[in-house]
């Protein structure tokens, strides 16, 4: 017989450095763990869990006065802040994550990696709340003994609330910049369509409660049919992180979200090289908090553990796991299966495009995903350091296609002979650790690329032009030739090989001048001084001839492919008379 059970929802915190991810953290810990009451938090590897009845001791006024029932079992906050945790905990699809709380200073406002928090949430897809911290730092807070915030908002002054209120619609403007509509909590009319502001203070307490009470409200109402989970099928989780402990070997720490997991199980994961299996020696939590301090041992050893929560295994096979990796409890061929088509769709390149390194399985998916959305190819994936080959590789790229000859490293290290290598072969090697960041370097070095190819066409492509001889400016008639001409349309360049309407060609253009001035270049309306060589002025060249650009074939094929987008819509035109020209003189 099936048996679904709701377990608690997975919560991870999510936000720049600074703005109090882990200050959060550790209040929502301290606040649900002061009375040392029984039934009270547990602490997962990688995980803090708030259970239903810490839940109502702490904010039951708030739950009272918003009328609310919660359902749901607790919350299970991710204790590894950041995008790494968010991108590692991840399923086919998505991530394990339910919901995620975007952590932004209130004083400091959206900083780089708020930004990074926000591509990441709207690319998964993940429904988030935002707590504005630190409302303590507004300047005149007094900070009161409660945890709630309506009931701390109702003894500032008015003039506090209405510095509150300003920072808050700040923030609504910078979530509205990035596609987002948002409100304060308790203004809100539809979750769905509105992203909560929950105004909290990780110092003082305040807003703890409705932290609390409105992300269990979210959770249940919008979240049920995630949460139902089968309690004694297969374990599925995600390997959160891979470490040595001492004693203990290679363990992986691993976020369980569904079924159940048991000492001896066998298990399938990701490796660089494929899909490994390894078998389950133990399962490990940590003590009690209020036991960290007292005890010298950290863990003790479960015989089998039930989603959702964390644990660390510990067996021999596991040095290559990959953190993001799905891990699946079975003997089942199929599962094996699953994780290898897995596995090659995060891993899928294209035959032409940039090469990808990232710390883990779960950045190298959001990355694929957010340079997706930019339009941006990868030929090759891996995680890892950037080695020689990976440069090798890029530089294979170049005559396919130049914009492609880069490496992206994210949040990993360059080798030396890698280094040296990119010098060698002028190849790129863009390297950050924050995500977006990465993306928007690429694009800068995209456009400077660009422009350099620009400036460089500009000056060797010989572009479409007809140029009029003005009467009575022969200033020499050879040796060279120097006479007046007004460009009629086009532009003329020096250099730039001149023939008449039947094809002929006369002579190129040595040098150009205006006003006694040498120049490069002459556009439509202006009048210069040519010099060529070659002819006589009153033979090959008359008063009032009409000459034009002579374009040879390779030229002709880039100004109509690559650099198509150099040219007016009138050059166009001349281009194709131009060719027509030299068509009818073969």
């Amino acid at each position: 017989m099936v048996i679904f059970v709701i377990r608690q929802p997975i919560i991870c915190v999510m936000g720049h450095v600074d703005h109090g991810k882990t200050s959060l953290l550790d209040r929502i810990r301290s606040s649900t763990i002061a009375s040392r009451e029984a039934g009270g938090i547990t602490q997962h590897i990688g995980a803090s869990e708030v259970p239903l009845n810490v839940i109502e001791d702490v904010a039951g006024p708030v739950l009272k006065q918003f009328g609310a029932k919660i359902t749901i079992p607790g919350l299970l906050f991710i204790d590894t802040p950041g995008h790494a945790a968010f991108t590692n905990l991840r399923k086919r699809g998505g991530s394990v994550s339910d919901l995620a709380i975007l952590v932004v200073d209130i004083t400091k406002n959206f900083e780089p990696q708020t930004y990074e928090a926000l591509d990441i949430l709207k690319e998964y897809k993940t429904p988030f709340i935002v707590a504005a911290n630190k409302i303590d730092l507004i300047t005149g807070w007094r900070p009161q003994k409660t945890s709630s915030f309506a009931e701390s908002l109702a003894k500032q002054e008015r003039s506090i609330a209405d510095a509150l209120e300003a920072k808050l619609y700040e923030l609504v403007g910078k979530l509205s910049e990035a596609g987002f509509s948002s409100e304060r909590f308790d203004r809100i009319k539809d979750f769905k369509s509105e992203v909560a502001i929950m105004p909290v203070s990780a110092k003082t307490g305040e807003g703890i409660a409705e932290l609390l009470v409105f992300t269990a409200g979210i959770a249940q109402r919008f979240l049920e049919a995630q949460l139902n989970i089968e309690v004694k099928g297969p374990g599925k989780g995600s390997v959160l992180e891979k470490k040595e402990e001492k004693g203990l070997g290679t363990t992986i720490d691993v976020i369980l979200y569904n079924g159940t997991l048991k000492v001896n199980d066998t298990v399938a994961f990701a490796t660089p090289t494929g899909v490994a299996k390894a078998k389950i020696r133990a399962l490990l939590k940590p003590k009690p908090l209020q036991e960290m301090r007292e005890s010298s041992s950290k863990f003790y050893y479960v015989d089998s553990v039930a989603a959702a929560s964390g644990i660390k295994i510990s067996g021999v096979g596991f040095e290559d796991a990959l953190p993001g990796s799905l891990l699946i409890s079975t003997e089942d061929k199929s599962y094996e299966k699953e994780i290898a088509t897995e596995i090659k769709d995060v891993f899928a390149t294209e035959k032409v495009g940039v090469v990808l390194k990232a710390d883990t399985i779960g950045s190298m998916e959001a990355l694929s995903r957010l340079l997706g959305a930019a339009e941006v190819k990868i030929s090759k994936k891996e995680v890892g350091n950037v080695t020689k080959r990976d440069v090798l590789d890029a530089f294979s790229m170049r005559a396919l296609d130049p914009y492609n000859a880069v490496v992206l490293a994210f949040n990993v290290g360059i080798e030396p002979d890698a280094q040296s290598e990119s010098e060698a072969a002028n190849v790129k090697i863009i390297s950050q650790n924050i995500i977006y960041k990465i993306i928007d370097d690429y694009k800068e070095w995209l456009d400077s690329q660009k422009k350099k190819e620009r400036e460089d066409a500009a000056k060797s492509l010989t572009f479409p032009c007809i140029v009029k001889v003005l009467p009575n400016t022969a200033f020499r008639i050879s040796h060279p030739a120097i006479f007046g001409v007004d460009v009629a349309a086009g532009r003329l360049k020096s250099s730039v090989l001149l023939m008449h309407e039947n094809g002929d060609t006369i002579g190129r253009v040595k040098e150009m001048q205006n006003n006694g001035m040498s120049v490069g270049e002459a556009k439509k309306g202006e009048s210069v001084a040519i010099s060529v060589d070659g002819i006589t002025f009153g033979r090959q060249v008359k008063d009032n001839d009409v000459l034009y650009s002579h374009i040879n074939d390779d030229e002709e094929q880039l100004l109509r492919s690559k650099f198509n987008y150099l040219l007016s819509e009138e050059e166009k035109e001349l281009l194709n008379e131009i060719s027509v020209i030299k068509r009818s003189n073969k």
